[in-house]
């Protein structure tokens, strides 16, 4: 014979299975009952029992009556129906004249566990006063005994098809979602949790003009802590409520008793989601067709996917998830990822430790997004506060330059936020030190009424690095990163070599060899090498780094496709141009796909693919890299503005081709034009520049004016000397230039001179093994010399691939 206490937990089986579909029963008695035979055989008779009732009882009250009305309620249209019961329009005639809407519990399920759960919806709204909350108006039973409640009709949209419909942006969403935030809080501090949280509870309506959600159906409220009619209100052991795709992992839990608000974090969480990429976070098709068990296993056992991910993983509905955000792709895909990311899936965290602790946290964190702040779900690394502090001041920051500009920044959001704890506070010291030692070059007790130079205070920072920062090992190897990043820029190649080669062995140390920041220096380390001549090395070290992103951060990571566009930049100058080209178009193919076409690294691809057809000189190609290239080009005045560093290297490239296919004028003219802005904003001593004025000196030659090509060639090759060094490929290639052009004029003697010291000083062997079949150098073709030098060039090149 049943005890009390195993009767009970057999009606709250029977009322929770009650509420599902005949079809999910089975799935969720077997999840419920687990080897308890005796209970599920008691439970399927119960239900075995209620499917043999007549089932005119099971309809409410009112639709087996010509009444059509309640007290002072005459009921207009029924506009919703739950396993509770339905929910009709009605119109008040008294006191007041307004419609409302009037919410009937079904007929013939007078179960205690339903009752106290109708009994606490009533309670928990008339408990509640928010402007996102409906409001409960009156509550009492029919003459029948039928209970009711009578409250706000809101006449409204789901809040994801109001925010689709109207187009908004996502600022404009998640201004409405902090809003609803802030009204379940008010209901968690009135002990309730609404427990089914979904878009069709959370409707939107205009008011003046502007949108204002208003939660409803609190039939699944649970009261936490209080009393609610003379007894407190749980949901027991064995009855499964809420809404599959917006249920919590500890919901879908049969057998737990202490779910809490985070299910209502975890709830808005999955709002969240939708928001912002249009789909569940678990395919919502998978909860139509396949067994309920199976998917409540996956919301307990899997971790969703990012947003960001779920939106670039279906390029066919990217574009129309973006319309109906009122942007692009490529921007819907920026925005999302980041912050939004961690935001959202700390809140649809299966483990509810690491969850939001309340819905005001969740709604402070995307307060912060909005305010281009720091936000606690994401992990706070000092670039992360750099950027958002820079976001935050962008336009003090440009004014006041942007090298002096970060660097003070940097001192000055460790200053301010690394207060918390007694290491934070010393590392703020030891950076502020730092910085006043460094800016001290520019006191007027320094300087002596001298003007300082943005170089000179960088010279004097990268001195300083190792003994200012030596008890911050961290922090040395980001400065030293930052600082070579922008020796790298200027063009300053040996002194960037120096201080990331520094940066990267350190973060090996301290961070790993596969954390984000030692790659992101590898890969940086790779490109000065190249630069430097050293492709050998860089190569090597490019593939290690490559490999380790493509395990640890993804194929379609952006540092991934970045590495693998380096990597094909190097063997494009080792002269392996289809292998170069293939893995161009590789990448090019992911980036166009992941983050849109004009996307900045997509852009920089597409000159490098065009670069590496170049490269191939073959004359068929030369045509789809000039369309390549103009192409970019009209993208990136557009984007970026005709001064921007990618928009000048584009313009260089666009110049190449014209020479390349010999038409000479016209790539004389592109160079002129490009050539005043490149000195302007990267300075004439750029690597950059010098190439730009090295394709112009070469249009000047192919057009017969070896006078002004000669003069050209002579200052590159000076300054390539005074700046890289003699034995550097630029510089090496610059004397071969000058080889060219003297062979051309007839001065073979000097010509061979001139070839001998590019071979000898560094002139890559792509270069240096196909002298024999560039045109220029024809006139030399029958002088043993010259066929001397080719031996010699191949024993370098021999000499080079050994080492």
């Amino acid at each position: 014979m049943e005890t009390k206490r195993e009767w009970e937990r057999i009606k709250e089986l029977f009322g929770a299975a009650l509420e599902r579909d005949p079809g999910e029963r089975a799935a969720f008695l077997s999840q419920a009952c687990g080897q308890d035979v005796t209970l599920r055989e008691e439970v399927e008779s119960l239900l075995k029992a209620h499917d043999s009732i007549d089932p005119r009882l099971e309809q409410p009250l009112i639709e087996n009556s010509p009444v059509r009305s309640i007290g002072p309620y005459r009921l207009l249209r029924k506009i919703g129906e739950g396993g509770m019961g339905q929910v009709w329009l009605a119109e008040q005639t008294a006191p007041l004249h307004r419609q409302v809407a009037l919410k009937l519990i079904r007929w013939g399920m007078y179960d205690d566990t339903l009752l106290r759960r109708f009994q606490a919806e009533r309670q928990s709204l008339a408990a509640m006063d928010h402007p996102s909350i409906a409001k409960v108006f009156d509550a009492g039973a029919t003459t029948e005994g039928q209970p009711y409640f009578v409250m706000e009709y809101v006449a409204g949209e789901p809040i994801t098809e109001y925010c689709d419909g109207k187009k908004l942006k996502v600022r404009d969403r998640l201004e409405l979602l902090i809003k609803v935030c802030e009204g379940v809080q008010h209901a968690h501090q009135k002990a309730i949790i609404h427990r089914d949280l979904k878009p069709a509870n959370i409707l939107v309506v205009e008011v003046d003009g502007k949108p204002v959600p208003r939660i409803i159906d609190f039939g699944l409220a649970k009261a936490v802590g209080r009393e609610t009619t003379g007894e407190s209100f749980h949901t027991r052991v064995g009855g499964l409520v809420g809404t599959p795709g917006y249920m919590s992992p500890e919901q879908c839990d049969a057998t737990a008793q202490d779910v809490d608000t985070r299910t209502d974090v975890y709830s808005l969480g999955v709002v969240l989601y939708v928001l912002l990429a249009g789909n569940l976070p678990f395919d919502a098709e998978a909860w139509q067709t396949r067994p309920i068990d199976e998917m409540l296993r996956r919301l307990r056992e899997e971790d969703a996917p990012r947003p960001s991910t779920k939106l670039g993983s279906d390029g066919d509905s990217l574009s129309a998830r973006a319309e109906a955000r009122g942007t692009e792709a490529r921007q819907l895909l920026s925005v999302v990822r980041g912050d939004l990311d961690w935001i959202t899936m700390k809140a649809v965290e299966r483990d509810r430790a690491r969850r939001y602790g309340t819905p005001s946290e969740l709604a402070a964190d995307l307060t912060r997004y909005l305010n281009h702040e720091p936000v606690t779900a994401r992990p706070a690394s000092v670039s992360y506060r750099v950027q958002k502090y820079v976001r935050r001041h962008r336009y003090t920051v440009a004014g006041a330059g942007v090298l002096v500009g970060l660097l003070l920044i940097f001192a000055v959001v460790q200053s301010v936020q690394l207060r918390k704890t007694r290491r934070e506070r010393d590392r703020a010291d030891r950076i502020t030190n730092f910085m006043k030692g460094m800016f001290k070059v520019s006191d007027p007790s320094e300087s002596r009424g001298n003007s300082i130079t943005a170089r000179e205070i960088l010279d004097k920072a990268s001195k300083q690095v190792e003994a200012g920062l030596a008890k911050d090992p961290e922090t040395q190897a980001q400065m030293n990163y930052v600082i070579g990043e922008v020796y790298d820029n200027l063009g300053l190649i040996p002194e960037a070599e120096l201080l990331v080669r520094q940066a990267c062995n350190r973060q090996r140390q301290v961070l790993g060899p596969e954390a984000p920041d030692t790659l992101q220096s590898a890969t940086l380390l790779a490109k000065i090498l190249l630069h430097e001549g050293h492709d050998a090395e860089a190569e090597k070290l490019q593939r290690e780094t490559l490999a380790i992103e493509r395990r640890a951060l993804g194929p379609e990571n952006a540092d991934t496709l970045k590495s693998m566009a380096r990597l094909a930049s190097i063997w494009s100058w080792q002269g392996r141009n289809a292998d170069a080209e293939k893995l161009d178009r590789e990448t090019l193919t992911i980036e166009r796909r992941v983050y849109g076409p004009e996307d900045p690294q997509t852009l920089i691809l597409t000159t490098s693919l065009a670069s590496t057809l170049l490269q191939t000189r073959e004359e068929s190609r030369y045509p789809e890299a000039e369309t390549l290239l103009r192409e970019t080009l009209t993208t990136e005045r557009r984007v970026f503005g005709p001064e921007h560093p990618d928009t000048i290297n584009t313009m260089i490239n666009l110049s190449t081709a014209l020479e390349l296919e010999s038409r000479y004028a016209e790539s004389e003219e592109m160079s002129r034009a490009t050539l005043g802005i490149a000195e302007h904003v990267l300075g004439p001593e750029h690597v950059d520049t010098l190439v730009l004025k090295n394709c112009l000196a070469t249009d000047l030659a192919k057009q017969g004016r070896y006078q002004e090509a000669e003069e050209l060639y002579q200052e590159i090759r000076a300054i390539h000397a005074r700046v890289l060094g003699p034995d550097n490929p630029y510089t090496a290639v610059s004397t071969y230039n000058l080889a060219c052009l003297a062979a051309v004029q007839g001065r073979a003697t000097q010509a061979l001179s001139l070839l001998r010291e590019a071979v000898d000083h560094g002139l890559r062997s792509a270069i240096a093994l196909n002298m024999e079949q560039d045109d220029d150098l024809k006139s030399l073709q029958g002088d043993p010399r010259f066929a001397a030098l080719m031996g010699h060039a191949k024993q370098v090149a021999a000499a080079q691939a050994t080492k």
